[in-house]
């Protein structure tokens, strides 16, 4: 059996865990200045706030919205403690992103669904236990139902598909469940096609698929039927890369925004490779568009290094490079690899660099014991509500 964890709101949820007096009021984490909503509260949900919404949108459609700022490197650290309770369960462990990701159970010697469920349930509630945040999960046979299971019932979720009923518990599910299928797609295929649920794609005629989908009328077909064939990918202990991506509710098309997630990015990826005592010299953008086609652009640094400031002024010409096409974007990641050990050793320049390197130790420190982590650079700047009336931000 597969498992698919997949943190509620995830952001919002680390700032509830450091301040609790947040819980259940309308929160985001976005930037205020030519920022963007990159996690929201179900309750701020429930009002039209969304990501990546633009924040003078959100806080337009949702006036008593708390606005918090970005905490770099915290999400990160809290991300590296919720994946290391999974492998307290299971080695079989793929980090698919800073908020999701799969469990083999396989390796574990359950005889019956009963006991997986209940050591699901368990590793659900040790998450909460120690730090404070909430996780959905979903339970199949393979890594497609068992993720789509995991989002229909946040937050909090807890779904289990039995083997041999993946096409039953699809089948009623809108098609916009599905992998890939946005809601321009899923516009298009009700109102062209007459597709509107999983099941009608699964009953829809070979020849009719072929036309519709062109060549890769087969690959959504085994996906409404709940086949799928991917293993769980197993992160080793020596990277030779670290990646982040993030996909996004709506497409965006605001360049500065873009370049505010990738710079975020950064700021989440760095704090692990330090964690690992790596450096690393080549950054790669990657972007995609909303037909699934993409682009990416890499460049290496003279020297590795394991600072974030090297890399900012990177991300500019590397996602205009990438980008040429003048179109929104569905995703956007940025990955690190050229991975070398050990401390960075700089001729040039290298005071100015330790004096960064040991004001990133420090924030790692504050934030390895759950503190709020100083900003630094423009991109992370998010006033903050006032202490005493904090609705009115």
């Amino acid at each position: 059996m597969i498992v698919h964890l997949d943190a509620d709101a995830f952001f919002v949820s680390v700032e509830q865990a450091l301040k609790p007096e947040l819980r259940g009021k309308k929160v985001a984490v976005g930037g205020r200045q030519r920022g963007i909503i990159s996690s929201a509260s179900y309750e701020a949900r429930a009002c039209g706030v969304y990501t990546p919404m633009p924040t003078t949108r959100a806080l337009r459609v949702c006036p008593d919205l708390i606005l918090v700022s970005h905490s770099s490197g915290l999400y990160g650290q809290y991300s590296r403690q919720m994946f290391e309770i999974c492998e307290t369960l299971t080695p079989q462990v793929q980090r698919n992103s800073i908020d999701e990701g799969y469990l083999d159970l396989s390796p574990c010697g359950f005889k019956s669904s009963e006991e997986i469920e209940m050591a699901v349930r368990r590793l659900q509630q040790k998450t909460w236990d120690q730090l404070q945040i909430t996780v959905s999960f979903g339970i199949a046979t393979n890594k497609l139902v068992a993720q789509i299971a995991s989002k229909l019932r946040k937050p909090r979720g807890f779904v289990v598909v039995p083997p041999g009923t993946e096409a039953g518990f699809l089948a009623p599910l809108g098609i916009g469940k599905l992998p890939g299928v946005g809601p321009k797609t899923e516009a298009a295929l009700a109102e062209r096609h007459g597709i509107r649920l999983i099941g009608d794609l699964a009953a829809g005629p070979e020849d009719e698929l072929r036309a519709i989908f062109g060549a890769g009328w087969r690959e959504m077909l085994a996906m409404a039927k709940g086949i799928d064939s991917g293993s769980v990918e197993i992160d080793r202990e020596d990277a030779k890369s670290y990646s982040q991506q993030e996909t996004f509710a709506e497409d965006i098309g605001e360049v500065a925004a873009i370049e505010q997630v990738a710079k975020r990015m950064i700021d989440e990826l760095m704090p692990a490779i330090r964690a690992d005592r790596k450096r690393v010299r080549t950054m790669t953008v990657k972007i995609r568009y909303p037909d699934f086609s993409q682009e990416s652009h890499g460049r290496s640094l003279d020297v590795a290094t394991d600072i974030e400031a090297s890399f900012y002024p990177l991300v500019g010409p590397l996602l205009r490079a990438a980008w040429r096409k003048p179109r929104a974007l569905r995703l956007v990641s940025v990955r690190f690899s050229s991975v070398e050990d050990g401390p960075a050793q700089l001729e040039i320049f290298a005071q100015a660099d330790d004096k960064r390197r040991r004001l990133a130790d420090v924030l790692d420190r504050l934030n390895d014991r759950g503190r709020a982590s100083v900003v630094q650079h423009g991109h992370q700047l998010g006033v903050r509500p006032p202490r005493e009336a904090p609705g009115n931000e």
